[in-house]
């Protein structure tokens, strides 16, 4: 872990082919996690600009393992629930293959976030309330912290079925 990295777990359920398109919530607004947190709208949005403004991404890590990256999130936003995420597990990567397995078994199906808290305030019910804060990765994890966030999809893109499919279409155009 690195010095002064939190790290919030959610819910989840993503599988592998030629790369494991992945969605869900990595966090949801308003929700007291099993820390005792909750996180209020727009806390990821000015990290979220940030991020896209140096062209740099989110982190897809396993269990939280800066050495383990298993995938890549293509696209991160926050809208009305919470922290919504896409992305794909990396077949070419050992781990991310055995992610896809102990996902599609349903072993896992956890998702985390790792952040740094820049502001945060408490409530009447002396939760802490995440104004603002860096986000650094979300993970797939095994023991969710905010078990409401989960992954809600996933879907096996297989290249093989892909590429028939355009030869198909191709030849379909070319006889028109």
């Amino acid at each position: 872990m690195i010095p002064g990295l939190e790290v919030k777990f959610a819910g989840g359920q993503p599988v592998l082919s030629e790369g494991l398109v992945i969605e869900g919530y990595a966090s949801l607004f308003g929700l007291t996690d099993q820390g005792g947190d909750a996180v209020r709208p727009g806390a990821f949005s000015a990290s979220l600009a940030r991020l896209a403004g140096r062209g740099d991404k989110v982190r897809m890590l396993w269990q939280h393992d800066p050495a383990r990256p298993i995938g890549v999130w293509d696209e991160i936003r926050e809208d009305a629930t919470g922290l919504w995420v896409r992305g794909r597990l990396l077949p070419e990567v050992a781990q991310a293959r055995e992610a896809a397995a102990l996902i599609g078994a349903g072993a896992i199906d956890g998702l985390s976030i790792g952040y740094r808290v820049l502001r945060a305030e408490r409530d009447a019910q002396a939760r802490r309330v995440l104004v603002e804060v860096e986000l650094w990765e979300v993970s797939l994890v095994t023991f969710p912290m905010l078990p409401e966030a989960k992954v809600g999809r996933k879907e096996a893109y297989d290249l093989r079925e892909m590429a028939a499919l355009f030869t198909q279409a191709a030849e379909a155009l070319r006889g028109a």
